[in-house]
């Protein structure tokens, strides 16, 4: 699923969405320094809790029946790295759909421009793209809640997913998320993140 024209600039995309509440931090180094890059926007996106991407309309993924899909924008947001290299967002742990192990994509831009709509323009260029994902236990887990528990699209274990697969065989990749629980229990949410190198 690529990514969408016009996303905003903004901390929280987790809108109106049900799902598990999610702290996500991405910290960006820089591979010849080993130092953290600040000032870099990083774009994130993911599914809903039950395989849907906002704005786009595709079959499996996009929920094509639901025209109006296509002007929202949930689970889709930019930041700008602080100075320790990292972007926060507070999201919903995202669900998944028929193909696919349950990920979250991510893309690094540098020397972008913030428009005044609060959204980035085009006269960038990515100098990271790439998925993370999660540890198929807790998954599992997650699956077992509402609304996870109502997605009738088939799961695809993070061991049948080519494209972890490509991302976990590159040399000092490691693509998944470490985390912990926000409370005593998993309903209360979690802190997930991870570090990649531009």
């Amino acid at each position: 699923m690529t990514d969408v024209a016009g996303e905003y600039v903004r901390e929280d995309v987790a809108e109106d969405q049900a799902g598990l509440d999610i702290v996500l931090d991405y910290q960006v180094i820089d591979v010849d320094t080993c130092e953290p890059v600040p000032e870099i926007y990083l774009e994130m996106w993911h599914c809903n809790s039950t395989g849907v991407y906002s704005g786009v309309l595709a079959g499996g993924n996009g929920d094509q029946s639901d025209e109006s899909n296509i002007d929202n924008t949930f689970h889709r947001g930019i930041l700008k790295t602080d100075a320790d290299g990292v972007a926060s967002f507070l999201s919903t742990f995202p669900g998944h759909y028929t193909g696919r192990a349950t990920h979250i994509h991510v893309m690094a831009h540098a020397n972008a421009t913030l428009l005044p709509n609060a959204t980035l323009g085009r006269d960038n260029y990515a100098s990271h793209v790439g998925q993370t994902f999660f540890d198929q236990a807790l998954i599992a887990e997650v699956e077992k809640l509402e609304p996870y528990a109502s997605n009738t699209q088939e799961l695809t274990l993070n061991e049948d997913d080519s494209i972890l697969a490509e991302e976990a065989g590159t040399d000092g990749v490691d693509p998944f998320m470490e985390y912990t629980l926000l409370g005593d229990d998993l309903a209360d949410g979690l802190f997930a993140w991870v570090a990649f190198g531009i």
